[in-house]
């Protein structure tokens, strides 16, 4: 069967590849109908991904049809339902696992990262990792996964109605933070560069929005919130600038969620972690009912999900997408691969 595969970085290519055998008991089998890329597929092809080895199929963002049935496999998972992935495993012993916070097992191994991913025509997963809709469309299911990462960062920072909530990023993840913050009711400013993904976040729910390269940042967040500041600030960028920024602009006894890595040393004022008082948070993957909230949200229609799908390609043309999106990162929020 057809795979693609990042052979190693700046070299992605369409390979043949064995057919996964027959599902084991408590497997299904599923040929995989759309993939969306992920910001790390993006980051192993340019060689920057630390946690993958070469080669690597990528895709763990997936929209697919059960075509066969383990031994054991529920009765709700039937051959011709179209389905979604968790794409992340977890160890049941460690730490996080024994606090119930699988999305953080310290042993999780993501599919397209620590393990081949989905970009193929078939693959074997466990039911247990499966997400059902009978509302979503295959490339509405392909972008549940990403959304999810975005909505577990709005739990993490307990957003609530009458919060406001600072979003820095406005693409595919921080969309997703911004569609969860307002799905709670909060009020939600979003800060990009980007005038076109400062329109897209205001469909995502956004009610203020920031140009933080022709804008005052400061100025503009004690306007919006009459001098307190955000009482929750999301980091979706991962920045050092931003990483310091959300701390200095989070309001007293405020909330900081970081969902990426910052790309180089990060220095702070501490004295803002004591003055205010702030709860800081990291914010990993996600958990089950992020995804049932996600696939909720796109059922109601509330989410631009033609808008945010920049491009979609062919298995084929797969490979010269991830490149062109290397080479233009910026013309691209999600960029899905129909097989």
């Amino acid at each position: 069967m057809k795979a693609v595969q990042i052979i190693e970085p700046n070299r992605c290519e369409v390979v043949d590849i064995p057919e996964p055998p027959p599902p084991a008991p408590g497997e299904v089998r599923l040929r995989v109908r759309q993939v969306g890329y992920c910001g790390s597929d993006l980051t192993s092809f340019r060689g920057l991904n630390p946690m993958v080895s070469y080669p690597r199929i990528p895709g763990h963002e997936i929209g697919a049809t059960i075509e066969a049935l383990g031994e054991g496999v529920p009765a709700r998972w039937t051959v011709g339902r179209n389905v979604l992935v968790s794409p992340y495993t977890s160890c049941g012993a460690c730490a996080a696992c024994r606090q119930g916070r699988f999305n953080t097992c310290r042993s999780n191994q993501t599919m397209g990262v620590q393990r081949d991913g989905a970009l193929t025509e078939f693959v074997n997963v466990p039911h247990g990792k499966l997400f059902g809709s009978d509302k979503l469309s295959l490339r509405e299911m392909a972008l549940v996964e990403p959304l999810t990462v975005g909505f577990h960062a709005v739990a993490r920072g307990e957003v609530r109605e009458g919060d406001v909530v600072g979003v820095f990023g406005c693409g595919a993840i921080g969309l997703g933070v911004i569609a969860g913050a307002a799905a709670r009711r909060a009020r939600v400013i979003a800060v990009d560069i980007d005038a076109g993904k400062l329109a897209l976040a205001r469909k995502c729910g956004a009610t203020d929005v920031i140009d933080s390269a022709s804008e005052n940042l400061h100025e503009r967040l004690q306007a919006i919130t009459g001098g307190e500041g955000p009482s929750v600030m999301i980091e979706a960028v991962g920045l050092p600038a931003t990483f310091k920024a959300s701390v200095e602009e989070v309001g007293f006894a405020g909330r900081v969620v970081y969902i990426g890595y910052a790309k180089a040393p990060v220095e702070y004022e501490t004295k803002f972690f004591v003055m205010k008082e702030l709860d800081i948070r990291g914010s990993r993957n996600a958990m089950p009912g992020d995804f049932d909230a996600v696939i909720g949200h796109l059922e109601s229609g509330a989410f631009p999900t033609d808008e945010v799908i920049t491009r979609t390609v062919s298995l084929d043309e797969a490979p010269a997408a991830l490149a062109a999106w290397h080479e233009d990162p910026g013309a691209v929020t999600k960029v899905h691969v129909r097989l």
